[in-house]
């Protein structure tokens, strides 16, 4: 097992804070996180991949700690986002990297392998969604937000932003609670209790409609250049559904799914199986 190294990139003046650990000679992984989360949901999957791949993980822009630069200085969008993201692989010298994506990465990590096929050598996906078979009716209340852009309907999806909401996604679908700690979503409210935070989840809410309508052409993409692509999956999910992982195939046929009796966050209670399934399949995509 080797040791965790916590560091900031200047990408461009923008701070992105994170983890890396793995000899950096080794094949390249790069672990994108979701919301509200940050690179700590990681914590239990690094260690038990590092000795294998030179692993890191960033902090999204307005998460963790990485730079929450204000609103007026920052557009929070998810292009901005991968652009982000792309000058920071770019400026810690990933050339060519395989992508584990969960739920907010995955439209992060998936524009990044669109703008640049040549740089993936193979791609995780964790409940990261790109067809919208896989958007379950939880999504409604987002959805009403990208047809009427109104105060009342950004209002009402402050519900979101609440802390139990936050604990019941990491509970969701979870059959014994005791596996989840609470260290998790402790760090995510935290963190969404920010000042000016709410606000930029709430841009970032309206803006994920501009992922939907990327999803034809990610899959242009899928049917393209055929990656090596794995899905794990929490099968009781409650906003990314088991067809969203089984769509993936339809455009790779050789495509894996694995579905694990979990919710969202499955790293909380599935990391060894999960790593497992990885470092399998990984050795087999090189």
């Amino acid at each position: 097992m080797s040791k965790i190294h916590y560091r900031k990139a200047d990408v461009d003046g923008f701070q992105v804070f994170y983890r890396e650990a793995g000899r950096v000679e080794a094949p390249a992984l790069l672990l994108l996180h979701g919301f509200p989360s940050a690179g700590h949901m990681f914590r239990e999957l690094i260690p038990a991949l590092s000795d294998r791949f030179h692993i890191v993980a960033p902090d999204l822009p307005g998460f963790g700690q990485s730079d929450m630069p204000s609103r007026d200085k920052f557009s929070y969008t998810f292009g901005r986002l991968a652009e982000v993201i792309e000058r920071f692989t770019e400026v810690i010298g990933l050339v060519r990297f395989a992508i584990y994506v969960f739920d907010y990465g995955a439209p992060t990590g998936f524009r990044l392998a669109v703008r640049h096929p040549e740089r993936i050598t193979a791609i995780v996906s964790q409940n990261g969604n790109a067809y919208e078979e896989g958007l379950s009716d939880g999504w409604n209340p987002i959805r009403a937000y990208w047809q009427d852009p109104s105060q009342a309907n950004r209002n009402a999806l402050r519900s979101f932003l609440a802390p139990e909401t936050t604990i019941w996604q990491y509970t969701h679908g979870v059959s014994d609670t005791t596996y989840v700690s609470p260290d998790g979503y402790s760090l995510d409210n935290f963190y969404l209790a920010r000042p000016g935070a709410d606000e930029v989840q709430l841009d970032l809410f309206g803006d994920y409609k501009s992922n939907v309508t990327l999803y034809p052409v990610f899959q242009e993409y899928f049917r393209n250049h055929k990656p090596p692509f794995l899905a794990v999956w929490g099968k009781n999910d409650p906003f990314f559904l088991p067809p969203g992982a089984e769509a993936f195939k339809r455009d790779i046929p050789g495509a894996e799914v694995r579905f694990f009796d979990t919710g969202h966050f499955a790293l909380e209670t599935h990391c060894n199986e999960i790593a497992a399934a990885m470092r399998d399949f990984l050795s087999r995509s090189k």
